[in-house]
Parts: C-alpha cells; structure tokens; sequence
C-alpha cells in the first residue's frame, strides 16, 4: 500500500478520491483550511459516506482500520509561502507515493469589474500553492516514483467571458504539470479535466450566473474520482497525461 496527500480534501472531487484510495488500503494524509471539516471527512471515510455504500460501526474493525490510516493537516494555501514551515512542523514520510491537488477556488467576473485581490486570491490557491506544495513534496515523490495529479478544469482548456481569473490559474495549472512532467521524468503527472461537476463550488458557481443548480444535472464527483484512480493505476509501462471528462448529455 502506498502513501497519498490530497488537498481540498473536505468535499467535492477530493473527498471523492480520498474515499477510494482509502478504500484501497492506501495510507492518506488529508490537506484542509478547517480542522472541524476535516475531522468530518475522517469520520466520513470511516463510514463509506462519500460512497454512499456502508453503514458505520465504530465497533467494525474495517471503518477502524480505514480511518486509523488516515492523517489530516490544516493549510491554509491562500498563503504560499507559509506552506513549508507548515509541512516542516508536521513531519511528513520520507516517500510519498502521490499527490492530489484537488483544491480550489473560483470567483467570477469580467476583466473589467475583476480587481487586483480577486486575481491574487485564485492565483494564489489555484496555481501557486500546487506548485510550491509540489516542489516540497519532490523529495519523498522521487524517492517513490510517485505521482501528481492536478485536478484541473474545463476552463484549463477553454476560457469564457466572466472566467478570466480562474481560467488564467487553471492554464498556468496545465503549464505547470507540463513543464514538471517534462524535467521529472520518472514521476508520473496527470492533469485531469472534468466538466461541471456537482460540488459546492458549482453551486457557488450557479450562484455567482444568477442560475438554479440540481446536482443531478452535472458529473458525480464519485465518477470523477473512479476515472481518476483508473488513471492512477495505469500499469507504469504507459502514462494517462491528460484525463478531459465530459457530461454525458441525456438521450
């Protein structure tokens, strides 16, 4: 069994993901803003909740076992360069077989109206932060052969009228992976493009183009994470660098 951190671990596509690698037997270490979330997603892990398929029993010597694997840490990774000194005071292993960059934010607007912060904020979080968690991570990635996947999106491909701060992170996200995957040959980087999904940040996202949302209506994010992790075990004679997941539209 392997060790894998995953940010933005407290719902959505991370919560997905941590679920399944847990499931594995995996060893994780769940990165968050809040202490309190975090503690749920453990406890969540524990009962099968982000697959909707067990009932827990804190008697179960499975959910113990699954969440006795399972280690949180409290980032703030709106802050960059506060991430080194965080890791360092944590103690994290010498071999780390994955990370999954599964956090971030989004907040909508024209380039007109966007101001200085709202570009900051997105930069910071989206892009910046996966890259200086990645180049602290290299040694105990290397030291495995590991893999980083970065949880990209729709808009790291194409950009719309009232995206551009978010598109912008999500392209220098995509250039990112591309330039590590190119000088560390011997890990295996995969960007993952999913359509919209039915998470909070969609929700938000409906919000912000004064629309409803109906998680029904967009990707599970258990799907995501199942292609994601198909990805992830691709036998190491080949790569999946790419991953575009697409809505299937009803018939």
């Amino acid at each position: 069994m392997g060790t894998y951190m995953i940010t933005g671990a407290t719902g959505g596509i991370g919560a997905s993901i941590a679920e399944s690698l847990a499931a594995r037997g995996h060893e994780l270490i769940l990165v968050g803003s809040s202490a309190d979330r975090l503690a749920k997603t453990v406890t969540d892990l524990g009962s099968g909740a982000a697959a909707k398929t067990q009932t827990f029993d804190p008697n179960d010597p499975a959910s113990a076992a699954r969440t006795s694997r399972v280690r949180t840490l409290v980032l703030d990774l709106s802050e960059p360069p506060r991430i080194e000194a965080a890791l360092a005071e944590a103690g994290l292993p010498d071999r780390l077989d994955g990370v999954v960059h599964s956090a971030g934010v989004v907040e909508l607007g024209r380039v007109a109206d966007l101001e200085a912060d709202e570009w900051i904020d997105q930069l910071m979080v989206n892009l910046v932060a996966p890259a200086e968690l990645t180049r602290l991570l290299l040694p105990a990635l290397r030291a495995a052969r590991g893999q980083v996947v970065f949880v990209n999106s729709g808009s790291g491909l194409n950009a719309n009228p009232g995206w551009a701060a978010y598109a912008a992170s999500k392209h220098g996200l995509r250039a990112l992976a591309d330039s590590l995957r190119a000088e560390e040959p011997e890990l295996r980087v995969i960007s993952v493009y999913p359509g919209r999904t039915a998470t909070e940040m969609q929700r938000k996202v409906r919000a912000q183009e004064n629309a409803g949302y109906e998680a029904e209506s967009y990707i599970q994010p258990g799907t995501v994470a199942r292609l994601v992790l198909d990805a992830m075990e691709t036998p190491r004679d080949a790569v999946v660098t790419d991953l575009v997941i697409r809505r299937q539209p009803a018939p």
